[in-house]
């Protein structure tokens, strides 16, 4: 985006009148006006109307459309995705006039569906898809401007489908056939168009430029073909490779030419038939290709499609009552749009507008233009909808991303844009239920402190397609076992879903000894929630539990907060439970660091530790006294002691041995008692060394000496507290230390001098 025109995703409009993007809206509009008046003729040709209803249709898109719409970068017009159902139309109610009627009729219905907001249905179109729409449509875009490009015209401008009018050649075998068929004078023109799109695009100062590069194109394609036409022979360009749009000797002839609705055909029900088909299929394929164009768009800005659908209606009804085609919001010209820069939908009103000027006024001088640079823009913007890099990004994003995206192309180049749509869904729709199928319900085998417990999370929408995996998840729950059914997640759950847990709750599992407990579920289901396991540490577990035991739930805990895989716990149970008494199992110290929490690293509910806290994992008489009647009173199984990496207090007491600065100089006498009593673990010689080194080997020592202090402090519980010691002598608890790296979240634990048994430790890992 140029830096001079002030816009902001935050902000979703530009003003129109803003004078700092008129000019690259006009600009892009000439542009958008020369791609589109071929397309309009050859769809009208293609779709065996007259051809100024191509033509109509462009500008009532222009016009009408792009003054009501509120997209920024949508353009509309006369689209190739019509084209079948427009001839299959007009020959079923045998007069073009009766058509204009249903194209009529087609806007009324499109306005009553903007009005029942059923644009909203855009936001039901997977990503997979839309990309492959704009894919599919810039490998259509090559394929058929290829020919154009040499000057085999067998097609014409703006036919989009894959089988050939003859119905015996496809368009693989017509790009065979171009090299049998080429056109001198073309064949320059649109390989030069080509290569000065792409090196334009690599020249800073040309794609900066006021003149944007298809305009040079266009205007070097019109002097070449004049110059060739001066040369002869096989240089010349003839009338069937250019534009070639309706001239009227005046203006009353170019009115005469238009057709009129015959509205006696309003008795005819097949017109209401055809009004229907031809509203509902603009209409989706108007929301597709809106979708497709916001993600186009570099400020990314939101087109509303319930306002889009009314003013496709208005269009609609403008068309067939100036005698023109139906149209749609189209990507092509919505693309090349995009890409020349333009900023508000005035691009779209003023192609419109010179739609309008050129047929009436100079329809002489746009036949000068030869399809060839017109058919090098398209290539070059398919190549930017088509490009190799879309195609990597949908592979590494799986297979659920890159099958219906691929499909969506390919059945769009070989049949058509509506088709492919509806397989892409499908074949999306196809993923979302087998995804479903295999991964309805999330199991987890939990360790709690009451024993495992498989926990089977249901989803979001539980149908009868996920019975069978829930029945599946059941059955392998073990014999004597215990299974938790969480339902917190459920917006939904299907009567054959709610019958199969009632019989597992009520019959089959106590036939195996397994006990059910149910979480979540709402009361419509008439399933009372139940919790029969204890996740909680109560006064029976806390006597069942020995120092190993105890230490193993805290590093199963640590293991599961590393791994993001932490038990679910109903902190509100534990409330009620913990509200008449606590039975700890361990006595945590640890350093007052923020990012310690012993609940949080150690996966813990209420009431499972105490925890005490002071800088730097001090002792002192006051948090022995507290130690002692965790365990003695309370009945702690364990005293951890947990230091930390990267801790602020040690990094303190390093810096000032270093220094030999004595902090109570200063007036801090109770932080020089905690400082002095680290120091303790410190070795001045070693301290001053170190301190001198790099961040990180400074960062090595603090960790070192933090390691050091936390064994300091596991040794002098033992040495000042007999109470413990005789704990520790007859095997009712065990002190022991472990250090937090704030970086990794894993606690190295240190277990040391037989005050827990390594070997039981070890075998419950």
């Amino acid at each position: 985006m140029n830096q001079d025109v002030n816009t902001s995703h935050s902000d979703n409009s530009v003003s129109m009148l803003n004078p700092k993007v008129v000019g690259k809206d006009l600009v892009s509009g000439v542009v958008v006006f020369l791609v589109a008046l071929p397309l309009c003729l050859g769809i009208a040709l293609a779709s065996g109307a007259p051809l100024i209803s191509g033509l109509i249709a462009g500008i009532a898109g222009g016009l009408v459309v792009g003054i009501l719409s509120g997209s920024h970068t949508s353009v509309s017009g006369p689209a190739a995705g019509l084209t079948a159902i427009v001839a299959a139309q007009i020959t079923a109610l045998e007069s073009f006039e009766a058509f204009l009627v249903a194209v009529i009729f087609a806007g009324v219905i499109q306005i009553v569906l903007g009005l029942l907001k059923a644009g909203g249905l855009n936001a039901f179109f997977p990503s997979s898809v839309i990309k492959g729409l704009l894919a599919a449509i810039g490998v259509i875009l090559i394929l058929k401007q290829i020919p154009h490009l040499v000057g085999h015209d067998s097609d014409p401008e703006g036919a989009m489908s894959f089988q050939q009018p003859d119905a015996e050649t496809n368009t693989f075998t017509e790009l065979l056939n171009v090299f049998g068929d080429l056109q001198l004078g073309s064949l320059v023109i649109g390989l030069g168009s080509v290569v000065l799109l792409l090196v334009w695009d690599r020249i800073k100062p040309l794609k900066r430029s006021l003149v944007p590069a298809p305009l040079i194109v266009v205007a070097l394609g019109v002097g070449l073909g004049s110059w060739f036409g001066q040369v002869g022979g096989r240089w010349v360009i003839g009338a069937s490779h250019m534009v070639e749009v309706p001239v009227s000797e005046s203006l009353s002839g170019f009115f005469s030419s238009l057709a009129s609705p015959d509205f006696s055909a309003v008795l005819n029900p097949a017109v209401y038939l055809a009004a229907v088909t031809i509203a509902i299929v603009a209409s989706l394929e108007t929301l597709l290709n809106l979708e497709a164009v916001d993600r186009l768009d570099p400020r990314h800005r939101h087109s509303p499609p319930n306002r889009e659908l009314i003013a496709q209606g208005v269009g609609n009804i403008t068309a067939g009552m100036l005698g023109g085609l139906p149209m749609t919001s189209v990507i092509v010209r919505s693309s090349v749009n995009i890409s020349t820069g333009a900023y508000t939908r005035i691009s779209a009103i003023f192609h419109g507008l010179l739609l309008v000027v050129s047929v009436i006024m100079f329809p002489a001088w746009l036949n000068m233009i030869p399809l060839s640079c017109l058919a090098a823009i398209l290539i070059v913007t398919g190549f930017k909808l088509a490009s190799p890099k879309l195609f990597v990004q949908m592979w590494k994003g799986g297979r659920y991303q890159f099958i219906p995206f691929v499909t969506t192309v390919s059945v769009i180049v070989l049949r058509d844009l509506l088709v492919g749509i509806m397989v892409g869904l499908g074949v999306s729709l196809t993923f979302i239920l087998m995804s479903n199928l295999r991964r309805p319900v999330r199991k987890v085998v939990e360790g709690h402190v009451g024993g495992e417990v498989v926990r089977i999370e249901l989803g979001n929408q539980v149908s009868f397609l996920n019975k069978a995996a829930l029945e599946r998840s059941l059955r392998e729950v073990p014999d004597g076992g215990h299974v938790l059914l969480d339902a917190h997640g459920s917006d939904y759950i299907d009567p054959d879903v709610l019958s199969l847990i009632r019989e597992f709750k009520e019959e089959v599992g106590p036939a195996r000894n397994v006990q059910v407990s149910l979480r979540g579920f709402r009361d419509k289901y008439e399933l009372e929630d139940e919790v029969l396991f204890v996740d909680y540490t109560t006064r029976e577990l806390q006597q069942q539990l020995t120092p190993a035991k105890a230490l193993q739930f805290l590093m199963d805990g640590n293991e599961r907060f590393r791994s993001g895989k932490r038990l679910s716990r109903d902190l509100g149970r534990q409330l009620r439970a913990t509200s008449h008494g606590q039975h700890p199992m361990a006595v945590i110290l640890s350093c007052i660091d923020s990012r310690t929490p012993a609940e949080v690293i150690f996966d813990l509910g209420l009431g499972d530790v105490l925890s005490v806290r002071v800088a730097g994992n001090l002792i002192s008489p006051m948090i022995l006294g507290s130690i002692e009647y965790g365990c003695k009173v309370a009945g702690a199984k364990l005293v951890m002691v947990l230091g930390n990496t990267q801790c602020g207090v040690v990094a303190t007491a390093c810096e000032h041995a270093a220094a030999k600065k004595d902090l109570s100089q200063d007036g801090s006498a109770n932080v020089a008692s905690v400082i002095h009593e680290i120091q303790a673990s410190i070795d001045g010689a070693e301290c001053h060394s170190a301190m001198q080194g790099s961040k990180n080997e400074q960062a090595e020592f603090v960790n070192g000496v933090a390691t050091n202090n936390v064994q300091h402090v596991v040794d002098s519980i033992l040495e000042q507290s007999s109470t413990i010691k005789q704990m520790t002598e007859e095997g009712e608890v065990a002190v022991v230390g472990g250090m937090y790296d704030v970086s990794t979240g894993k606690i190295d634990f240190f277990v040391e001098n037989g005050l827990v048994n390594e070997e039981e430790v070890d075998a419950m890992a």
